[in-house]
């Protein structure tokens, strides 16, 4: 179904001052529209490049409300804002990504229930009540094998890897001991999906990947599909590290990957972006997590396509035509967490032009906050990491 154009002049509200919001409005100003912001924090990211700043707690409506009052599309820029609020927000206002794909994305099981009603792979899991429940699931599906929260994390926190027998009490007193001495009980007799749902946990099978990858697929009002180049991406303490583009993969994965994300776009009524992260095995594509935003994996976008990730996702809330999202240069990202930012200031005046620097505009500097990205561009990807390795900043 088609909808209302957005064009530049307008103000776009974003709910949610982080770094994915600020390198959307500096886009956005560049293609002429106005930004307000809302985060809970003064002086965000996102708020030093807006035009409003907007200042409260991201479930508080009376401000969401008198942000949307200026603002003529509104979009989030993360999954921690409020699902009654945006269900608000959408009656009253025009938030075009709407809540129910924030709704399946937000909590695991949600969103792999979602994923097998479309006929898109995913890996083996159980969902977890009780610590007899992660038992018997870790019987089932075997060691080792990967416990995590059903909603909340992210860079590897509210995750537990579970490698041999020994570890499964404490992945239980970690993740599922606090949910469990709140009394918290199930109705009995409730329909299955509801069960599942209402698990406060999910126990994934193992996969032995061969290679990680994600693609960003973006979708407007008009049902217009366009996806970006598969990137490549290897995790350091489930935190990503580097996001290489093109991925080292067979051309069959690729096309498979491309698609993949297509359909998940596309059956789930997206508009803007969705990030979609695979695993690659033996001819075979798993999913693993979808963010229904710009990702981490996509910022290599900003300098090595005709259309970055950011330009993507304004285009597609405002309904516009869709940018070309050709790869013009094999390139590598990699994150500056908060130990490597002083390094990297450090070398500034070493880093050749084809690295381009990224900064957040972070206040306070912690060890595995992510503080910036570099992409760095060069004719091969080889070329790129030995640049990187060179810095000795990085462990490549």
């Amino acid at each position: 179904m088609s909808g209302r154009r957005i064009l530049p002049g307008a103000t776009i509200g974003i709910l949610g001052g982080g770094q994915l919001g600020r390198m959307m409005a500096l886009r956005a100003r560049e293609m002429g529209y106005r930004i307000a912001a809302m985060d809970a924090n003064a002086d965000s990211p996102c708020g030093q490049v807006a035009d409003l700043e907007f200042v409260a707690p991201l479930d508080d409506l009376p401000t969401a409300r008198k942000m949307a009052s200026v603002s003529e599309v509104l979009t989030y820029e993360f999954e921690n804002v409020s699902d009654e609020m945006v269900r608000i927000l959408e009656q009253e206002s025009n938030l075009p990504q709407g809540g129910q794909v924030l709704y399946i994305t937000r909590h695991r099981i949600r969103e792999k229930m979602a994923l097998a009603s479309i006929g898109v792979p995913v890996a083996p899991w159980k969902p977890i009540r009780s610590f007899h429940d992660l038992q018997k699931a870790v019987a089932e599906l075997g060691l080792p094998c990967v416990l995590k929260t059903t909603s909340g994390g992210y860079d590897g926190k509210g995750q537990f890897v579970i490698r041999n027998k020994e570890e499964i009490e404490p992945a239980w007193e970690e993740l599922g001991a606090a949910w469990s001495e709140t009394g918290t009980e199930l109705p009995t007799g409730s329909e299955p999906e509801f069960t599942e749902q209402a698990a406060p946990l999910v126990l994934e099978g193992w996969v032995p990947f061969e290679k990680e990858l994600s693609v960003i697929a973006a979708r407007n009002a008009d049902g217009e599909v366009k996806t970006f180049p598969t990137a490549e991406n290897i995790h350091r303490e489930n935190i990503l590290h580097l996001s290489i583009v093109p991925a080292r993969i067979p051309s069959e994965a690729d096309r498979m990957a491309q698609q993949l994300a297509a359909k998940i776009a596309d059956e789930l009524d997206v508009i803007g972006l969705i990030a979609v992260e695979m695993f690659w095995r033996d001819g075979r594509l798993l999913v693993n997590e979808l963010a229904p935003r710009p990702h981490n994996s996509g910022h290599y976008t900003m300098d090595a396509c005709v259309t970055s990730q950011f330009e993507q996702h304004v285009r597609a809330i405002c309904n516009l035509p869709l940018g070309d999202t050709r790869l013009l240069s094999s390139v590598v990202m990699v994150n500056i967490l908060g130990e490597h930012l002083q390094p990297v200031l450090d070398r500034v005046h070493r880093l050749t032009g084809g690295a381009k620097i990224h900064l957040y505009g972070k206040s306070e500097v912690q060890p595995k906050r992510k503080m910036g990205h570099l992409n760095v561009l060069a004719d091969r990807v080889e070329d790129a990491l030995q640049q990187i390795r060179d810095w000795g900043i990085w462990q490549v």
